[in-house]
């Protein structure tokens, strides 16, 4: 049996109504949800004592239930007389103080303040179907005569969809009236709506209407929103933004409803914020693995990324979460990366925090009541440390943090607020800093220190940093280029000479300098906070082999190259990050590969010396573009990928006659590392320089 309008325009029609109750018959209708759906808001904002006026009042069973439970000065009005009819009569001998008019709620015969509150359950959203003139006048009535029959104090409780256009309407009619205006999300509950009834893929929300006595010449807007039943409200500046935030919501359930139906969406992500600070707390990924096979135990878990952790390849990449959600055996794998800035307490308060918001992602056919597993990388949330943080004019926002990596090591980090899954830069801290005495001393600080007994002084930031590792893959790669320089085994004694554009941490610079005793380095940086964050953070210092240049790379590379007498470089080095996140290339930003600035770069590089290029480009034509405008300038170039990242090292030379076959190459890399690895050197044992070279490709 058919009961929906052919169009929308017909629920404001009495006709319909009056056709709709009798093909129902007695069964109530509970489309925006039962009792005790809504039982949570409606309490909140109503006392037992209080007069209610239901508008709309159609064969809920809602106005009964109330009664039932204590608010008995209830009046109910329709404009269907069938369903008013069907209501005394089902009402007249259990609800005898509850009565039930026929009357136009757009003309109410209702003295003026004759009611606490006004009680609407979708019955604004049935009658407001369209903008046209004659709807929004009747709509305007109907509107007026509620704040009419309301007393001040008084609240106009509505039930609704909260569709754009109702939205809209309701807010700017009590605004402009000096109500104040709450709009509070109904929490859903999906066991208890039968299913045989409509089913709204978009959320219910109850519009809270309070009426206050009208203050001349006042343009007082109060505008708050209440995401979860018991939260907190929070104040917004204007209409727009709480018609923004029930927006983000309603793609929220939207989403929600659309992952319930079906696996393999593609990519889905979102955020999941402080409810009162609207900060963002958790970032979910949904990845669904349809080749793993069904049983009662795989449908679903949750993955906690450890705090620092995000960035890696496996957790921060796409390819790497299905990587892992094959490997984890379930139909569906949600990863949940905690955000910087906010307190987690461990593993069991961060599950007890999710549990009821993920199982809103669930898929279908999960066994009901089944328990959901909460996995992690060796059962913990990790450890984050934010050590210091501040705005660069040049930068942004950026923090200093240290985290813990997957062998307990801890590593410190730069990252740029503004793409804050990158990290910037990264160091290895010495195992002798025990990050467990940092936490105590933290938790220490937080009790009342003994008279007279001073205070341990933290350890100094920058003393802490093994300046022997290389964290980035990247400068690891960097680095093995040096083996393209002819006769790799005597570079030791070999006074070179390189100029590095971008400076970052300063670990590559640093890494060279220490490696290299006769090497002369020329860093170039452009933001003078990044040289500060570099010495005070991660261990760089300048010495008579190590200068700094505050400038820009460009305009100092033209600087050099115009000069009468220019100084020539074995070594160059670009690994420089672009400021403009809409380009498809981002490093180094393009002005630093045009053909006239590469030209610039080649004279001041000596003819056998090598230029490197850390090169991290999505857009693949702009791709092929770069390296076809760099073997123009450069003809010997080799290319290096960086398994699970985008970037790409670029090796070029001058003379295509000198290029060399793998096996060459892997030989004068093994020379190079040989002639590191003599003993008194600090050298890390993980980093073979020959691996960095296999898969390096001639373009």
């Amino acid at each position: 049996m058919n009961l929906l309008p052919k169009s929308s325009k017909e629920f404001g029609s009495v006709d319909y109504w009056e056709k709709f109750f009798q093909q129902r018959g007695k069964k109530a209708f509970e489309w925006y949800g039962t009792y005790l759906e809504l039982c949570g808001v409606l309490h909140k904002y109503m006392k037992p004592r209080e007069k209610v006026l239901v508008i709309g009042c159609g064969n809920s069973e809602l106005s009964e239930q109330l009664y039932d439970v204590g608010y008995q000065d209830i009046v109910n009005i329709d404009i269907s007389e069938v369903v008013i009819k069907q209501m005394k009569e089902r009402n007249a001998n259990r609800r005898p103080q509850m009565s039930f008019l026929k009357m136009d709620m757009t003309q109410m015969e209702f003295p003026d303040a004759s009611f606490q509150v006004v009680l609407d359950k979708g019955t604004l959203d049935a009658v407001l179907t369209d903008e046209e003139e004659k709807t929004l006048q009747q709509v305007d009535r109907m509107l007026a005569e509620v704040g009419r029959v309301l007393q001040v104090g008084g609240r106009y409780l509505c039930i609704s969809l909260a569709q754009a256009h109702v939205l809209k309407k309701a807010v700017g009619h009590f605004s402009r009236e000096g109500w104040m205006v709450r709009v509070h999300q109904v929490a859903s509950s999906q066991d208890q709506v039968l299913e045989a009834e409509p089913r709204f893929p978009l959320p219910v929300f109850a519009f809270i209407m309070t009426k206050f006595r009208p203050i001349p010449g006042s343009a007082l807007q109060i505008l708050e929103l209440c995401a979860q039943e018991q939260g907190k409200p929070v104040r917004l500046e204007s209409a727009e933004r709480l018609a923004e935030a029930v927006r983000e919501r309603q793609q929220y359930a939207w989403l929600c409803s659309q992952l319930y139906r079906k696996a393999g969406l593609g990519s889905v992500s979102l955020d999941l914020c402080n409810g009162d600070t609207g900060e963002p707390r958790y970032t979910l990924h949904v990845v669904d693995s349809p080749t793993v096979k069904p049983s009662r135990d795989n449908h679903f878990a949750i993955f906690i990324i450890p705090q620092g952790r995000e960035t890696e390849w496996l957790f921060g990449m796409e390819e790497g979460r299905k990587q892992l959600a094959a490997s984890a055996g379930f139909r569906r794998l949600i990863t949940v990366a905690l955000h910087r800035g906010q307190q987690y307490e461990g593993m069991d308060s961060i599950q007890a925090e999710l549990s009821a918001r993920v199982m809103e992602l669930a898929p279908a056919g999960m066994p009901a009541q089944q328990q959901v597993p909460f996995l992690s990388v060796g059962g913990d949330i990790g450890v984050r440390t934010i050590q210091h943080q501040d705005c660069s004019p040049l930068s942004g926002d950026y923090v200093i943090e240290d985290v813990q990596g997957d062998d307990k090591c801890y590593f410190r980090r730069l990252i740029f607020l503004s793409n804050r899954n990158v990290v910037q830069s990264e160091a290895r801290l010495l195992k002798g800093v025990s990050h467990r005495v940092q936490k105590k001393r933290k938790k220490d600080r937080k009790k009342q220190w003994p008279a007279g007994i001073p205070e341990e002084p933290p350890a100094a930031p920058g003393q802490s940093i093994d300046k022997s590792y290389l964290c980035c893959e990247h400068h690891k790669a960097m680095i093995a280029g040096l083996a393209l320089l002819r006769n790799p085994e005597l570079l030791l004694e070999t006074p070179l000479a390189l100029l590095v554009v971008g400076l970052g941490g300063g670990s590559l610079p640093l890494f060279v300098h220490d490696h290299f005793p006769k090497s002369r380095i020329e860093a170039v940086e452009i933001d003078p906070s990044m040289l500060e964050v570099a010495t005070q953070w991660f261990g760089f210092s300048q010495s008579d082999r190590m200068k700094v240049h505050i400038a820009d790379g460009l305009d100092y590379i033209t600087s050099l190259a115009g000069q009468e007498a220019r100084p020539q470089y074995d070594v160059i080095m670009f690994d420089v990050d672009s400021k403009d996140p809409t380009l498809g290339m981002s490093c180094p930003p393009p002005a630093f590969v045009d053909q006239p600035f590469l030209q610039k770069v080649k004279s001041i590089l000596t003819p056998e010396g090598v230029f490197i290029l850390n090169l991290v480009c999505r857009d693949l034509g702009l791709k092929d573009s770069v390296l076809g405008g760099l073997k123009a300038v450069f003809p010997l170039l080799y290319v290096r990928r960086i398994e699970g990242e985008v970037n790409e090292i670029l090796f070029c030379q001058l003379h295509p006659e000198r290029k060399l076959a793998t096996p060459e190459l892997l030989d004068m890399a093994q020379a190079l590392e040989q002639t590191l690895r003599k003993p008194g050197r600090g050298w890390d044992s993980t980093y073979v320089l020959s691996d960095m070279l296999k898969t390096v490709k001639i373009v």
